[in-house]
């Protein structure tokens, strides 16, 4: 778990807040063998540096610098302290700032762990936050017209702050990270922290709660506490060693944010953000598999922006046809078309999403093979049926209702060999993480339909043949990436 440090110039600066014995000097941290022994029994470090001065090759600098090197976790890295004294545009978003917020046409605040006392400038602080993760900044935003722009952006030490403002620090500072103020439970200690992000309004989620508490019992059983998180929990990442997303991924969406923020901490991230960006865009993959010779239905990319692309596919392609919008998940975007009028209406909805989009050869079949993979070796085998009276998986009705079809969950060994191999093949060009790869089988041919970074995990379906075999070797897997990266 967690160890948090909190490091100040000298101890008078602290002595207004709450006495912790977690507050340490810049002088006692930067000696070599400071937590020695306790960073062999707490792997992982949190230091909040509120040093006066961050410059460069100052103490408040080299506090940075050092945690760094010793794999402790820092805010501000090294980075964002290098960032924010650079020229930078910051785009402020309409939607961002709300309309009435202010009169005036300046306005000067603070932004403490990315809260504002400034009403309206909530998604502004809690943005900036993000992007240099830096306790206390001080910013001015100009107004322009309508438009808003950051004039200014820079660190501000909280030795200066005056009575009300030392309020909202320290409200701000015990949300960020209430292990500084709250005492251990006297529950079982662990020796590593996942975090697990889900969105509990998910209709469709990646994992059931039944599913999420098996993760969680067979972390537990290795040592490792998992810890659900939504996406409200941007700013506690660096509490962890690892994030587990099992929440529908999206370049769009908080997911990828979280994703790569992680990935910029030096946190075990399953799936990581590059995976998110290659298998979310099935444009992307399509080329990915015919450079690389996977078998896949026949393709073809449209594009808006081409006059003649109905006369080009249909030289090339024969109706019916299936077009797919290039990020759909769960069947939402993908439509089949069987004559001519049909593709130019479902097309041109389509593009007004998506400037490509993609066209494939209908291949109808009972059921689709998916193959789950990670770190490049199969781990579960299913076959999904098509829903009843209906082509694929799954069907969305105009009511709103979703139905699908049934499933058969199998021993690896009872899938046929060119299956695995072909899933585990077209798995390992994404990456070493972990995958669904969903496959059709025509005449004894195996084609790649889709390879999903972030795989249903359900209760009863999936985990049907291995049952709590398929969570534990999840969960040892991040175990062992956690280890090697000497957390």
């Amino acid at each position: 778990m967690a160890n948090f440090v909190i490091v100040t110039d000298k101890d008078s600066d602290w002595r207004q807040y709450f006495p912790s014995e977690q507050v340490v000097t810049v002088d006692q941290y930067l000696q070599p063998n400071f937590m020695s022994e306790k960073s062999e029994k707490h792997k992982s470090v949190q230091v909040i540096n509120l040093c006066r001065d961050y410059s460069y090759m100052s103490s408040g600098y080299y506090c940075s610098l050092l945690a760094e090197a010793r794999g402790h976790r820092v805010i501000p890295r090294v980075m964002a302290i290098n960032d924010v004294g650079q020229p930078f545009v910051f785009s402020l978003p309409e939607q961002e700032l709300n309309k009435n917020f202010t009169s005036e046409d300046s306005v000067a605040t603070k932004i403490y762990f990315g809260r504002s006392s400034v009403k309206g400038l909530e998604k502004v602080a809690r943005r900036l936050f993000e992007h240099f993760m830096i306790p206390v900044l001080d910013i001015e935003l100009k107004r322009h017209g309508k438009q808003w722009q950051l004039a200014k952006v820079q660190p501000f030490p909280f030795q200066d702050l005056s009575n009300d403002e030392q309020d909202l620090f320290a409200q701000s500072l015990e949300q960020f990270s209430n292990k500084v103020w709250r005492s251990p439970k006297p529950s079982k200690q662990f020796r590593y922290d996942i975090a697990m992000l889900v969105d509990p309004e998910e209709k469709m989620p990646p994992s059931d709660s039944v599913a999420l508490n098996r993760f969680k019992k067979a972390a537990n059983r290795l040592g490792v506490n998992l810890e659900t998180i939504t996406s409200e929990d941007f700013s506690r990442l660096s509490e962890f060693d690892g994030l587990f997303i099992r929440a529908t991924t999206n370049i769009s969406n908080f997911t990828y944010r979280f994703a790569k923020r992680a990935e910029k901490l030096g946190l075990v991230v399953m799936d990581d953000p590059e995976s998110i960006m290659k298998c979310t865009n099935k444009v992307f993959l399509t080329e990915l598999l015919d450079r690389h010779n996977v078998p896949a239905p026949k393709s073809m990319i449209l594009r808006s922006f081409d006059p003649d692309w109905k006369k080009n596919l249909l030289e090339h392609m024969s109706l019916p046809l299936v077009l797919k919008i290039p990020d759909g998940a769960f069947s939402v975007g993908v439509v089949k078309v069987t004559d001519e009028a049909s593709l130019e209406e479902k097309a041109q909805a389509l593009f007004d999403k998506s400037a490509l989009i993609l066209a494939q050869a209908f291949m109808p079949t009972d059921f689709d093979w998916r193959i789950g993979v990670m770190n490049r070796q199969a781990i579960y085998a299913c076959r999904y049926h098509m829903s009843r009276g209906h082509w694929q998986i799954y069907q969305h009705h105009n009511s709103g209702r979703t139905t699908s079809g049934g499933f058969d969950t199998l021993d690896l060994k009872q899938v046929p060999k060119n299956v695995v191999d072909t899933a585990v093949k077209a798995a390992n060009l994404i990456g070493s993480g972990l995958y669904g790869v969903d496959l059709k089988e025509v005449d004894g041919q195996v084609y790649v339909i889709e390879v999903n970074d972030n795989p249903s995990i359900d209760n009863k379906v999936e985990d049907l043949w291995l049952g709590d075999l398929l969570y534990d070797r999840i969960m040892t897997e991040f175990l062992r990436r956690i280890q090697l990266r000497g957390f």
